[in-house]
C-alpha cells in the first residue's frame, strides 16, 4: 500500500476504508487486536507506519507524546550503567533494541557504552522512523544495522522501551457480574451508516485471574506480548532482556476498581479512550500485565532477574548521582523519571536472563518479583 501525504484527514480516509475493507473480507467483524495491527501498522497508512512526528518534548513540536530518552539523556546514560553490567555478565558484546522510536535512546547508550559494544541491532518495522534513526546515528554508523525480525539464534542484550504497550491486544468483556455475568470478546464491525463501531461476540477466553464485583468490566489480555517473550526465550542462546514500560501486576491489572481497561489513546500530548476516531494520527495502547510476562519467560525457559518501579531501577543506577552533575535546568526534566506521581511509579522494568542467573544492579533495592 502506498503512503498518503495528501493530510490527515485524506490518511484517515483511506486507513477508515482499508480497516473497512478487512472487516468485509473477514466476514463482517475483527478483534480488537487486530483493529489494533491495523490502526498501528498498515504500511504507509498505520500510525506507526506513516510520517507523523510522534516523539517530543511538546504539542508544538508536531508530536503526539513524550517518552523517557526525550525528556532527558540521563535517562539512557543511567541506563546504560545496568546494561554494561549485562553486557559483562553475559559475555556479550551486542546490543538488541526493539522499537529505536526516534533514535534518541540509542544514541545515548551508544555514546555513553562506547567500545563495550560491537554491534547494536534495532528491531523496527517502519520504514520511516529507520530513515530518522539512521539520520540521527550517523556517527555510529559503523555499529548499526537494521533488521525485521530475529535470526532463529542469538546472543546479546535485548531492550525494550515502550514497545510492549503497543502490541496488540484482545479485549474482554463482562455483561453483567461475576455470578452469572457473560464474557464476550470486543471487537469492531461496520455500523448501519457504514462507521466503524464496536461489537461483542460471545468467547469461551477469560482473564488469567478472576475478577469479582456485580459491574460490567473490561479488560485485555496480551496474547501477542506472550508470543513475543515466547519467540525471545526460543532464540536467544545467551544474554538478557530488559522491558521498560507503563503496567501493573495482574492482582492491580485486574483489580474490580479497573473496570474500563487500560486501553487509551496519545494525539497532540493528549489521552483520550477512543481509537476508533482519528485513525493513523494518534498512538493507541494498553498497559502491559507483567505477571503474565514473567509467567511466560520462567514457562519458556528465561530467568525472571527482577521486576521493580522505574524509580528504584535508575536510582539503584545511580541516577541521583548523575543528576548532582547537571545544572539546575536539567535536574528538573530528569526528576520526572522517578517521582512517583509522574513516572516513576506507573513504569516497571522488567529483566529476564538466558543462561546463568546473576543479580542486576538496578533490582538490588525494591526489587518487587515476589508481587508478580
Amino acid at each position: 500500500m502506498q503512503a498518503v501525504s495528501q493530510g490527515p484527514d485524506s490518511l484517515t480516509t483511506a486507513l477508515q476504508q482499508h480497516i473497512r475493507q478487512a472487516i468485509a473480507a473477514a466476514g463482517g467483524w475483527i478483534g480488537f487486536d487486530r483493529f489494533m495491527e491495523l490502526a498501528l501498522y498498515t504500511p504507509g497508512l498505520g500510525y506507526y507506519a506513516n510520517d507523523s512526528a510522534k516523539f517530543g518534548s511538546s504539542p508544538a513540536s508536531g508530536s503526539d507524546f513524550v517518552t523517557a530518552p526525550e525528556l532527558t539523556p540521563l535517562f539512557g546514560q543511567t541506563l546504560a550503567v545496568q546494561l554494561e553490567q549485562a553486557l559483562q555478565a553475559t559475555g556479550t558484546q551486542q546490543l538488541w533494541e526493539f522499537g529505536a522510536g526516534s533514535g534518541a535512546l540509542a544514541l545515548q547508550l551508544l555514546d555513553a557504552l562506547g567500545a563495550r559494544v560491537q554491534r547494536y541491532t534495532i528491531v523496527d518495522l517502519s520504514g520511516h522512523l529507520r530513515a530518522r534513526q539512521q539520520t540521527r546515528l550517523a556517527a555510529h554508523a559503523h555499529k548499526l544495522r537494521w533488521v525485521d525480525a530475529l535470526p532463529e539464534k542469538f546472543s546479546g542484550v535485548v531492550l525494550a522501551n515502550e514497545v510492549l504497550d503497543a502490541m496488540p491486544v484482545q479485549l474482554l468483556a463482562r455483561h453483567g457480574g461475576e455470578q452469572g455475568g457473560v464474557w464476550h470478546e470486543r471487537g469492531v464491525a461496520l455500523g448501519a451508516d457504514g462507521a466503524l463501531a464496536w461489537a461483542d461476540r460471545p468467547t469461551g477466553l477469560r482473564p488469567p485471574v478472576g475478577i469479582a464485583g456485580p459491574q460490567d468490566y473490561l479488560t485485555e489480555i496480551h496474547t501477542q506480548g506472550e508470543g513475543f517473550i515466547r519467540t525471545l526465550a526460543d532464540r536467544l542462546e545467551r544474554g538478557a532482556v530488559f522491558l521498560l514500560d507503563y503496567g501493573f501486576g495482574a492482582s492491580e491489572y485486574y483489580h474490580p476498581q479497573r473496570h474500563m481497561g487500560t486501553v487509551m489513546c496519545h494525539q497532540g500530548h493528549l489521552v483520550d479512550s477512543d481509537p476508533l476516531l482519528a485513525l493513523g494520527r494518534k498512538d493507541i495502547t494498553a498497559h502491559v500485565n507483567f505477571s503474565a510476562l514473567a509467567l511466560t519467560a520462567q514457562e519458556a525457559g528465561l530467568h525472571v532477574l527482577g521486576y521493580t518501579t522505574q524509580a528504584h531501577f535508575l536510582l539503584n543506577c545511580g541516577l541521583l548521582a548523575k543528576m548532582e552533575l547537571r545544572p539546575q535546568a536539567e535536574r528538573a526534566p530528569a526528576a520526572l523519571l522517578v517521582l512517583e506521581h509522574e513516572m516513576g511509579e506507573l513504569f516497571k522494568v522488567l529483566a529476564l536472563g538466558a543462561g546463568q542467573p546473576w543479580e542486576p544492579l538496578g533490582f538490588v533495592r525494591g526489587d518487587r518479583s515476589h508481587r508478580l
